[in-house]
């Protein structure tokens, strides 16, 4: 799928963006895989504050047609509160997705899941912190590529909602 969407000029996060008319610039950065804190090496790689980095999660979700799976995305800074998460789609709980499930149901690998591009539209939720920065963050489609746009615009093309999703890290 990856070497599809270069020849085509991108990754299906980039694809996905460029058809629907979304600004957005291209970060590239060195990363092996071998350091599982994906998020933090973007922010310390791209030499940005780690709030406006954010990862995209999946969830599980009990009761919520269409979807049985749904999308968190927070600051990396801070982690997924699922007791949130699951109140901000209405439903009663909602819980992390294992890793090989997530990266089946988006066709991407873990440290380059991309909010875009997915291999269907799931029901999508953003930390509201994103509306604090005028640009952010998020993964490209691949380990060591990150995408930055304007919060509003992940927000219309995702059909996503804004919460109060994260739960915020202790500072070290």
């Amino acid at each position: 799928m990856a070497d599809a969407a270069k020849a085509r000029g991108g990754t299906p996060a980039m694809l996905f963006l460029r058809r629907h008319g979304v600004e957005f610039e291209v970060h590239e950065f060195e990363h092996d895989g071998s350091d599982r804190n994906f998020g933090a090496i973007a922010a310390a790689a791209l030499g940005v504050d780690a709030d406006r980095v954010f990862k995209t999660l999946l969830a599980s979700v009990d009761r919520l047609p269409p979807a049985d799976v749904v999308v968190g995305i927070v600051p990396v800074s801070a982690q997924l509160s699922l007791r949130e998460l699951a109140a901000a789609f209405g439903v009663k709980r909602a819980e992390m997705c294992e890793p090989t499930d997530a990266q089946r149901i988006t066709g991407y690998v873990i440290g380059g899941i991309s909010p875009f591009g997915q291999r269907r539209m799931l029901p999508t939720a953003i930390d509201e912190t994103c509306e604090l920065h005028e640009t952010i963050f998020v993964s490209g489609g691949k380990r060591g590529l990150d995408i930055e746009l304007r919060p509003g615009d992940l927000v219309r093309v995702l059909e996503a909602i804004t919460a109060d999703i994260a739960v915020w890290k202790p500072s070290r």
